[in-house]
């Protein structure tokens, strides 16, 4: 029981990780015992941990739910990196965790969770779906924000004229690069969308 006036102490967050081998680059993933909760290109594990740590606050050693849920999310997500469509059941086997992410955020990335495979949809569309239709520009923010690649193929988020728009991994890389990568992913699906002046 805490002082009167003391905030409880918040319980610590297990976090488990894994790294696998992308097409170009890695992705290394982490999850909780609710979903996964990251999944960045070319961070390490302890790069990874740090930014949680920041989200979370405190963190606990992965407990055995939290590994069942990267297992499972594994394959999926190595999958959607090669190239493959998945199927149906693939999602519900790969739960994402958005708890701390603010409600227009997961409104956003939930909106863009169901962008078909081999699909893409503007800025615009997905703030017309999430109820915020002269939110363009909002929802570029969220995108840019989102904490897990490839469950969540920010990638098929593209600009109103056709072209690639950005890429959240322009910070890391750089933009060219992260647009390449942009690029990259969607041939994989089959679409193929060209950079503004193309």
């Amino acid at each position: 029981m805490s002082a009167v006036g003391t905030p409880p102490t918040p319980t610590p967050t297990s976090i488990a990780t894994m790294t696998l081998a992308g097409p170009d680059r890695p992705l290394t993933v982490a999850a909780t015992e609710r979903g996964v909760v990251a999944a960045e290109w070319a961070a390490s594990p302890n790069e990874i941990l740090a930014l949680l740590s920041g989200r979370l606050g405190p963190l606990a050693a992965a407990t055995d739910a939290a590994r069942a849920i990267l297992e499972r999310a594994g394959p999926v997500i190595e999958n959607l990196m090669a190239g493959e469509e998945p199927e149906a059941a693939d999602a519900a086997g790969a739960p994402i965790d958005l708890r701390d992410r603010p409600e227009f955020d997961r409104a956003v990335l939930l909106a863009v969770r169901a962008i078909p495979w081999g699909q893409t949809a503007s800025y615009g569309e997905i703030a017309r779906r999430v109820g915020a239709p002269r939110a363009a520009r909002a929802v570029g923010g969220a995108v840019a924000r989102c904490p897990i690649a490839v469950l969540i193929p920010c990638h098929r988020v593209i600009a109103s004229d056709g072209t690639l728009g950005g890429y959240g991994g322009d910070g890391r890389s750089g933009r060219a690069d992260g647009l390449a990568h942009k690029q990259a992913l969607l041939a994989r699906e089959g679409v193929t969308v060209g950079f503004r002046g193309d």
